[in-house]
């Protein structure tokens, strides 16, 4: 495979344990050409490399960061200075031609020795054109609920595949807390850019009259047309309830409750790898340890929600449970077409687990399903209580979050752009004629004549090329 350039498209870092002992790793996604691929190091990891750079390099001027706990920024501090390194590291062909730098980036595995390695910097940094409405070009509906609309869009100028979600500010400002959930959602995903089980947000934009959020189309269908298909095997569960409990992790970190997990939120890309999207009903959890807002959805909710109790982070290990659960089973643990009933099970009667599963798999869905979000599994260490339950005893979690694990399923797609795994009823509607009207009366404007104060600060269109 021939490399024509490296794109640097996100650094992370997350806090995990290993052999018992608190580190912190950095999780860093790259893309060449077509072919994307992740990996996972430690700091002392960068620190080797660099070493070993200046012993073949006199004029090594590439620079890592220093160590500073009594900074109070010194964590996004690092970051950044994480990243300049990387991008230092990848535009300079002397250095991306050295054997260590390539098996450090893991390019030995990508491209036969030999070949020429240039590089692009990262999209944040380039001097690319600001993307405009008129860049997308919608194809067809893929998605449709209460408040919005979901199309499949082509950009013009690339060959990027996006999915465009379209809602009306109307209905937004009169429902409850309408316009707090979107606000919401568009700040999520933007941190969502940061994780590679969650899905990204490329733009937003805004009309007179409507809210537009772009985002990159995952096209491997719903969990959730999985799941009625069939009962997955233990392994196959085991696989997805890691990933997104990584995610999970991954958003709580950022003090963010997820609060509706549910199959039909959690996507497959064409690889099989889990994406978790629809952020709508996030809440951001900063400086507050519990709160009282009833919502989600009624399969799933946890006994606290139904009780329009207070709660935390542990819902979101309860929706993980449930999930867990209908994988197994094929239905949530307490369903019931009469939701009083079914709440009552939640709150009253045992989750009944049948012989077909392991021992570890039912003391994770018991710690999971514990009705007292005290006692839950989560509940105290939040993500490393999960990691290192006996069910994941084999698990490689750097290798997971590198993406490097081979997914036990991959969705049959014929492109980017495919739409087998879409539900029919939605293909098949013509897209809103108000919807276009919408978007070429932005291309026609000056976007900042539609910012109202309502919705100020909703805009989100960084430098970047389309298409990455």
């Amino acid at each position: 495979m021939s490399i024509s350039s490296i794109t640097l498209l996100s650094l992370t870092d997350q806090t995990n344990y290993i052999d018992g002992k608190k580190c912190t790793l950095f999780a860093v996604r790259f893309q060449s050409d077509a072919k994307e691929w992740c990996m996972v190091k430690q700091l002392g990891d960068f620190n080797l490399l660099l070493n070993a750079l200046r012993l073949t390099s006199t004029d090594c001027k590439l620079k890592l960061p220093t160590k500073n706990m009594f900074d109070p920024s010194f964590g996004r501090k690092r970051l950044k200075q994480l990243k300049a390194f990387i991008n230092d590291l990848i535009t300079d062909p002397q250095y991306l031609e050295q054997d260590c730098v390539k098996k450090f980036l893991g390019l030995d595995q990508l491209c036969p020795p030999g070949l020429p390695l240039t590089a692009q910097v990262d999209m944040e940094t380039t001097e690319a054109k600001r993307a405009i409405p008129e860049d997308f070009v919608l194809v067809k509906k893929i998605g449709m609920g209460a408040f919005g609309q979901v199309y499949l869009a082509n950009s013009r100028t690339t060959n990027g595949v996006f999915a465009i979600k379209v809602l009306k500010k109307k209905q937004q400002i009169e429902r409850p807390s309408g316009v707090q959930q979107v606000m919401s959602e568009r700040n999520v995903l933007i941190k969502s850019l940061q994780h590679p089980f969650l899905c990204k947000l490329r733009y937003t934009f805004q009309s007179a009259s409507m809210l537009f959020f772009v985002m990159d189309y995952v096209n491997g269908g719903e969990l959730y047309s999985y799941i009625q298909r069939e009962r997955f095997t233990e392994e196959r569960a085991k696989f997805y309830v890691a990933e997104i409990a990584c995610a999970l992790g991954y958003l709580h970190s950022e003090k963010i409750i997820y609060r509706d997990l549910k199959p039909e939120n959690i996507l497959l890309d064409g690889q099989g790898h889990i994406v978790l999207t629809d952020f709508g009903l996030c809440t951001n959890a900063d400086g507050v340890q519990e709160t009282g807002t009833v919502c989600g959805t009624p399969e799933y909710l946890a006994p606290e929600s139904i009780r329009a109790g207070e709660y935390s982070y542990a819902v979101d290990w309860w929706g993980l449970g449930t999930v867990f659960y209908e994988m197994l089973y094929g239905l949530p643990p307490f369903f019931d077409t009469n939701r009083r009933k079914m709440h009552e099970a939640v709150l009253m009667k045992p989750v009944k687990l049948g012989d077909n599963i392991s021992e570890e798999a039912k003391q994770l869905l018991l710690g999971l399903l514990h009705k007292s979000k005290e006692e839950r599994l989560g509940s105290r260490l939040d993500f490393e209580e999960i990691r290192s339950h006996c069910f994941f005893r084999k698990m490689d979690w750097t290798a997971l979050l590198a993406r490097r694990i081979r997914p036990p399923f991959t969705p049959l797609v014929s492109s980017l752009a495919d739409t087998r795994h879409v539900a029919p009823e939605f293909t098949c509607l013509p897209i809103s004629a108000s919807v276009i009207n919408s978007i070429e009366r932005l291309g026609r404007s000056d976007t900042s004549l539609f910012v109202d104060d309502t919705f100020s600060g909703f805009t989100y269109n960084p430098a970047a090329v389309l298409g990455k």
